[in-house]
C-alpha cells in the first residue's frame, strides 16, 4: 500500500515560482522537482484562486469551516454539561430522601 506524499505550503509556492517567475514550463519544473505535472498544474490553479483559498488543506480552514468546528465543539461541551447536571440532580434527589 502506498502512502500519499504531502508537500508543505512553502514547497508548493516554490514550485509555482519556478513556473510563474523563473520561466520554466510546467513539465520542466515538475520533472526537476520529481512531481507529477498535473499536480503542479493543480497547484497553479489553486494559487490563482481567490485569496485565502490556496493550499488550505494544510490546516487552513475557511471562515465557514472554522465556525462549524467551533459550533460542534460548543455543542459537544453543552451536551456533556447537560449530562453532568442530570447525574447531579439524581444524586442530590437520592440524598434528600
Amino acid at each position: 500500500m502506498t502512502t500519499r506524499k504531502q508537500y508543505s505550503k512553502e514547497f508548493k509556492l516554490d514550485a509555482i515560482s519556478l513556473v510563474l517567475e523563473q520561466g520554466y514550463s510546467r513539465s520542466e519544473a515538475a520533472r526537476s522537482l520529481e512531481i507529477n505535472a498535473n499536480m503542479l498544474g493543480r497547484w497553479l490553479k489553486e494559487h490563482a484562486a481567490p485569496e485565502g483559498q490556496a493550499f488550505r488543506g494544510n490546516g487552513k480552514l475557511t471562515a465557514e469551516q472554522l465556525e462549524i468546528r467551533q459550533l460542534r465543539e460548543e455543542n459537544r461541551r453543552l451536551k456533556m454539561e447537560k449530562e453532568i447536571l442530570k447525574k447531579a440532580t439524581v444524586f442530590f434527589a437520592k440524598e434528600t430522601r
